[in-house]
């Protein structure tokens, strides 16, 4: 919806590096994480609606926030296309998906430390929007598009949005049985799917 195809194939492999497959769940990308992230850029969160955007735009603290006339998705774009190009640049013309998980892995921590320079990018902050994004896709509600088969939520135990907990509200350290819920409900309470 909002990502070209190159710009997807670099999400996909950026969010299985964030958040790899092991023995207690299932990678970001297979979680749907960069679908997620492309549904919402697609909509109100990556065109900033209801945020104040007007200049002037100065460096603040932490607690501020992002400031800058550039919105969610145009950060996005400057940020993969700088990624791209430092990629290219490095590693004899490929792209980020075609790097090995060690190369992978190498370049997305230089980002994030800011031993990497990328060109007109604040690498840390982009980073840290990649990290948010894809945390945020692996625990959302499915019906956003991401935490497929509730994966996120299988993997810390988290019911999801059942409508009643009384009868265990009292009862601490113990795993809740019933698996869980999302906003649209279960699969299995579909008419036609016995």
């Amino acid at each position: 919806m909002f990502f070209t195809s190159d710009e997807a194939a670099t999400i996909e492999a950026i969010v299985d590096r964030l958040i790899p497959a092991d023995e207690r769940s299932i990678g970001g990308k297979d979680a749907g994480c960069a679908v997620f992230i492309d549904r919402q850029l697609a909509g109100p969160y990556g065109r900033d609606d209801g945020l104040y955007t007007k200049p002037p735009f100065m460096p603040g603290l932490p607690t501020q926030g992002y400031q800058s006339e550039e919105t969610t998705g145009g950060r996005y774009r400057s940020g993969l296309k700088a990624l791209a190009d430092y990629v290219a640049s490095e590693f004899g013309g490929k792209s980020f998906a075609q790097l090995a998980p060690a190369d992978q892995d190498k370049v997305l921590s230089g980002i994030e430390t800011g031993k990497i320079t990328l060109k007109d990018v604040k690498g840390s902050s982009f980073f840290a929007l990649l990290l948010q994004n894809t945390q945020e896709g692996f625990f959302a509600d499915p019906i956003y598009g991401g935490n497929r088969d509730m994966a996120g939520w299988r993997m810390i135990g988290f019911p999801g949005a059942h409508y009643d907990y009384r009868d265990w509200i009292e009862r601490h350290n113990e795993p809740y049985p019933l698996p869980p819920v999302s906003i649209m409900g279960r699969p299995d309470w579909t008419v036609g799917s016995q």
